[in-house]
């Protein structure tokens, strides 16, 4: 598992496993996302890979196992463990999608991410306009003011946009909808890593202003302005990431 908010965190530099589970997790995921073991590929023994992670048979294979529940790899009896199509991963797994942040910039990769969290936030801030409760509007708009003394860094600035995005899938009442996190953190992630690398952008007063306008629109039931607001938020973030690409 990969807790939320880690992506965001990274900005400042990779983070370091948690342990030699996570470790080879990663270094496999990751470098299947990258490349380094292409789709339709065969995987070193397990002799080899104990030696290359330095970790024990029990902890390679669990590794292992972990990657094949997220359809990433296929072991086959007297072939070996081969790297699955990537129609096959679990894109909705917040760890397959991590690795893409580190990845080679995919514009049609970004094109779809960024239509997903449009369907799937449309309707959460549609729902949350409905159903939010004081407590929800108070969380929102404290985390508004996290944003707001952040002060230029990236990081706090991110970690606080995603807790409001947090709170408005709770407040849509739909447990599914919360599904939505992994997605919005990865888009925030690649617009927040634009910035780092660009010069005289505006995008974190923007944002602010932005998700100022979306929880005012929460809190008066305005679905039409609610709609608005999340546009333009996506949009902005959207052509942030875009610019990775470039």
């Amino acid at each position: 598992m990969i807790e939320a908010g880690s992506l965001i965190r990274s900005l400042s530099g990779r983070p370091a496993a948690r342990n030699f589970h996570t470790f080879v997790i990663n270094e496999i995921g990751l470098g299947i996302v990258t490349g380094k073991f292409p789709v339709g590929s065969i995987l070193a023994s397990d002799a080899a890979m104990m030696d290359t992670y330095g970790v024990s048979r029990t902890v390679l294979r669990e590794a292992l196992k972990t990657l094949e529940a997220k359809g990433m790899i296929e072991a086959r009896p007297k072939v070996g463990t081969r790297v699955s199509p990537a129609s096959r991963w679990s894109f909705f797994d917040p760890q397959v999608l991590s690795w893409h942040f580190y990845a080679r910039p995919d514009r049609r990769f970004f094109e779809s991410v960024f239509d997903i969290r449009q369907a799937l936030e449309t309707r959460a801030v549609k729902l949350a306009s409905e159903r939010r409760t004081a407590e929800h509007v108070r969380l929102m708009k404290y985390w508004l003011h996290q944003m707001d003394m952040s002060d230029g860094n990236h990081e706090a600035h991110g970690l606080a946009c995603l807790e409001i995005h947090k709170a408005i899938a709770e407040s849509s009442g739909n447990s599914l909808l919360r599904s939505v996190t992994g997605i919005v953190e990865l888009t925030l992630a690649l617009a927040l890593k634009s910035i780092l690398e660009a010069e005289g952008t505006n995008y974190l007063s923007a944002s602010l202003s932005a998700h100022d306008a979306l929880i005012n629109a929460i809190e008066r039931a305005d679905s039409v302005s609610t709609s608005a607001a999340l546009d333009s938020i996506i949009a902005m973030d959207a052509s942030q990431a875009m610019t990775l690409h470039r």
